[in-house]
């Protein structure tokens, strides 16, 4: 028997978990190639150029943030995005224009903050 543990988040808590999943560029390209469909491992690793190890992590994270699910397909497993309203939300974030301040944030994301 399997006992599931779900914790309702609250909005700071859905942003927090969202922003933590986009701040790997390694996961940021995986929710945009899961925007388009749903995908398998062994092909989204080729896509994105990573190891199969790499994405396996990066999938559990993204399933452990609620941002994807998994769906057993015989020997395979296929991941999607949770909902529709995922992907809107990626293409609204697509869409901004950012001016980013070099003397403050850096050139790279991880510089920032």
């Amino acid at each position: 028997m399997y006992i599931w543990r779900v914790q309702v988040a609250t909005h700071a808590d859905v942003l927090a978990r969202f922003g933590q999943a986009l701040s790997d560029p390694t996961r940021a390209r995986l929710l945009l190639a899961l925007r388009e469909g749903p995908g398998y491992p062994t092909e989204l690793a080729a896509s994105l150029g990573t190891s199969r190890q790499s994405l396996s992590n990066h999938l559990t994270c993204l399933r452990g943030c609620g941002l994807v699910v998994a769906t057993a397909e015989g020997r395979r497993t296929r991941y999607e995005l949770v909902a529709p309203g995922l992907v809107h939300a990626l293409e609204d974030l697509l869409r901004l224009t950012l001016a980013v301040d070099p003397l403050v944030c850096g050139s790279t994301p991880k510089e920032c903050c």
